[in-house]
């Protein structure tokens, strides 16, 4: 008998007015798995998680999460789950300690298994000397991961994580990310994680959908979805007055397989890209063209994203959301 899956997905959709922000998505995750939707802001990742979380109804389509339908039984999905949204919610006036309290009283809890769970997940998160002082006094990076541990309270089966570390420093982030990967390694729990970092995708996700305006472009392995690329490298050069002949020329060497001219730059994607570089550099010289720098850097993600749209995933800053509409709902339809 097939093992059933933690999230299966058919052609949800999802339509605020003229906007279609979710279009036709299907796909599934294993149990245990480490899954991803990358994508930038305003692909429909918020929209898709909200869905998935039973807080949005869809326009079409059908999702079963952990053993239910999100329309048909909301309520049994939201007990196998737990969601941390891009917006941080836990109470400033509160401590640590009373913040996750709260929250296993929502589900009930007894007690001392309570009291218990709250200190193990604490001190997995480093908050341990902290517990009793107010959220207040904390960092975004230790809020971020007071969030994260207090929707394990209860347990949970399927983790959502929307956009964990946006708006963090770097350092914070991979404190965020080295606390996950712990969990990845501690717990069989499956992790639904949606970001417009790269890098994160990349280091923590066993699997990765590329959603672009509302819609899966590409889906597999971090491995898998970069060998899908011809080539094995990258070059940017930076190229005094880049043109169409300088990149005709380049785009005939044997070892080139794709050229293209952006803000200045020629990016060129090409096999054993350091020991190819001088003829690359040969060529555009030879063609009348003056290169002022170059770097050379492995297929990523990002050189997936831009393979299959174009145009590449910007770091962009947090946007304010509202606290009760939430990410994810154009302002005017919010409820």
């Amino acid at each position: 008998m097939q093992e059933q899956k933690a999230i299966t997905v058919s052609e949800i959709t999802k339509k605020f007015g003229n906007i279609t922000a979710v279009d036709s998505v299907s796909f599934e995750v294993d149990r245990g798995e480490f899954f991803g939707f990358l994508g930038p802001n305003g692909a429909g990742k918020t929209t898709l998680i909200r869905m998935l979380t039973t807080l949005l109804r869809p326009t079409g389509g059908r999702a079963v999460v952990s053993c239910c339908d999100v329309v048909k039984d909301p309520t049994e999905v939201r007990k196998h789950i737990g969601v941390v949204p891009q917006a941080m919610t836990s109470d400033l006036d509160l401590t640590a300690y009373e913040n996750m309290d709260i929250y296993g009283r929502f589900y009930g809890i007894h007690a001392k298994e309570r009291k218990e769970r709250i200190a193990y997940l604490l001190d997995m998160v480093g908050l341990t000397a902290r517990a009793n002082d107010l959220v207040a006094t904390y960092s975004g990076g230790m809020r971020r991961r007071l969030e994260i541990a207090r929707v394990l309270v209860h347990r949970p089966e399927l983790l959502f994580l929307d956009e964990p570390t946006i708006g963090l420093d770097p350092q914070s982030r991979r404190v965020v990310w080295n606390f996950l990967e712990k969990l990845i390694g501690g717990d069989s729990m499956t992790i639904f994680l949606t970001t417009h970092y790269m890098e994160e995708a990349e280091a923590l996700c066993n699997r990765v959908a590329i959603i672009d305006t509302g819609k899966i472009i590409a889906l597999g392995s971090p491995a898998e979805l970069k060998a899908q690329i011809p080539g094995n490298d990258v070059i940017t050069l930076a190229v005094e007055h880049p043109s169409e002949e300088i990149a005709a020329a380049i785009e005939a060497l044997p070892f080139v397989h794709k050229v293209k001219i952006e803000e200045g730059s020629v990016r060129v994607s090409v096999d054993s890209g350091a020991k190819n570089l001088p003829a690359l550099i040969d060529e555009v010289r030879s063609a009348g063209g003056k290169v002022l720098s170059a770097t050379v850097h492995e297929q990523s993600l990002e050189d997936v994203f831009i393979h299959y749209t174009g145009k590449s995933i910007r770091e962009e800053e947090a946007k304010k959301v509202s606290f009760f509409v939430g990410a994810g709902i154009p302002q005017k339809f919010g409820r």
